[in-house]
């Protein structure tokens, strides 16, 4: 059975690429636009944080101008001191300046890779993990996109020629992502006269399948120096300058989680929230048993009104025969992702004389945060017992229960 505390490396797996390497010219001072401050930080700062505290992303790349590398080290402050960014110099061309990124993520081990534009400084989290979620679904690329809300016309010379249905018409927006392997290789085939304005239009041939994740209007690109305020306005004057204060309605969700397991008549470790746990007893379950992890996904779940655990993992299925528990949560985190839904808060209780979670609170928090793609600040662990009443007092087998608590988009967005 695959160890609960396993290395991070299955979900680092992520090498964001930030094209930095735009003129700015339509700002009309002088300074780039990813180098201008917007509340107290470079733009190009703001694009590099989200990729940083995302638990999926394993290098950094931007590519700025080759005399303006210095001046993109400066811009992104003690960002800069990540072991997982570096600054690389671009070409002439954008094409030029991915191709440069996609050298530098090459030979590290990563699998995927997102190509983000530096000028769309706020970028959620949520769309990163659902662009994950759509290549692990078995998609080529995925992309952001926004629905065409205004009436569209085709305009010659100044006079309208035609409408256009805009049904089938999307606002593209970054990041996009794809594999590695595969961006790399259309790169290099890409005929040297060819210039592409982005990254998907490489796999638009028919023989790819490109999915599109919902975008965000607080994603937008800065072009005119009048983004910047309207930009500026969204955003909460206090705490966290990445968060919009002007999303669409949201609805607050919370979900419930239980679930127990008996000791088993074999040795342990017991396996309790992702952490295996010296024991002299394990768990009896058909999986490998993580109460914690199994009323997490009960919450979240409870949360989404999607069901519960048995239902996406019946017992009597044999795939789930002794089957790792991070399996699930991470399944339910991406249920989330499906439904634009921002898991805000996870809080599990763990039921139990022994064995002590105290020592392991923290490990048990990483790991929880690393499966469901959430800062481990979102999340809590909590031990007690029940003053040696019941099963759990009588050490038979240990009892969990979760709270989940959602944002999830309203009626309207």
């Amino acid at each position: 059975m695959t160890s609960g505390t396993s290395t991070d490396a299955p979900l680092r797996r992520l090498a964001a690429i930030i094209v930095a390497g735009g003129g700015g010219t339509r700002m009309g001072d002088g300074l780039e636009k990813q180098f201008r401050s917007l509340r107290g930080r470079s733009v190009l700062a703001h694009s590099l944080a989200a990729f940083i505290d995302h638990p999926a992303t394993a290098r950094i790349i931007i590519v700025a101008a080759a005399d303006r590398q210095a001046q993109a080290a400066a811009a992104i402050g003690d960002l800069a001191g990540d072991d997982r960014v570096v600054i690389v110099a671009g070409g002439a061309r954008r094409q030029d300046s991915v191709a440069a990124g996609l050298a530098a993520a090459s030979g590290t081990g990563i699998s995927l890779v997102a190509i983000h534009d530096a000028a769309r400084p706020f970028l959620p989290q949520r769309v990163i993990t659902q662009l994950i979620a759509a290549l692990d679904d078995g998609a080529d690329a995925a992309l952001p996109v926004l629905p065409v809300i205004d009436t569209m016309k085709l305009v010659e010379d100044n006079r309208v020629a035609n409408t256009i249905d805009r049904v089938s018409l999307g606002r593209a927006q970054t990041p996009q992502m794809f594999r590695l392997a595969a961006l790399a290789t259309r790169h290099e085939s890409l005929p040297p006269d060819t210039e592409v304005s982005d990254d998907i239009r490489l796999f638009e041939d028919g023989s790819a399948r490109i999915d599109t994740v919902p975008g965000d209007e607080c994603l937008m690109k800065l072009t005119q120096p009048a983004d910047f305020a309207m930009l500026s306005a969204l955003l909460h004057p206090e705490g966290d300058p990445t968060m919009p204060a002007a999303l669409p309605p949201f609805d607050i969700r919370t979900g419930n989680g239980y679930d127990v397991h008996k000791f088993s008549d074999g040795d342990g470790p017991v396996r309790l929230g992702g952490v295996d746990i010296a024991h002299d007893r394990g768990l009896a379950a058909h999986s490998d048993g993580d109460v914690g992890l199994h009323a997490l996904c009960d919450a979240i779940f409870g949360a989404l009104a999607d069901g519960d655990i048995g239902s996406h993992f019946p017992p009597s299925d044999e795939r789930w025969k002794n089957a790792d528990s991070a399996t699930f949560l991470s399944f339910a985190a991406s249920r989330c992702a499906e439904r634009g839904a921002v898991i805000l808060n996870l809080d599990l209780t763990l039921i139990c004389e022994r064995p002590k979670i105290g020592p392991h609170r923290d490990a048990m928090r990483a790991r929880i945060a690393q499966l469901a793609g959430i800062d481990i600040s979102r999340v809590a662990v909590k031990a007690t017992t029940s003053e040696q009443l019941g099963f759990t007092g009588r050490g038979e087998g240990i009892a969990a229960q979760a709270t989940a608590t959602l944002a999830m988009p309203g009626e309207t967005r």
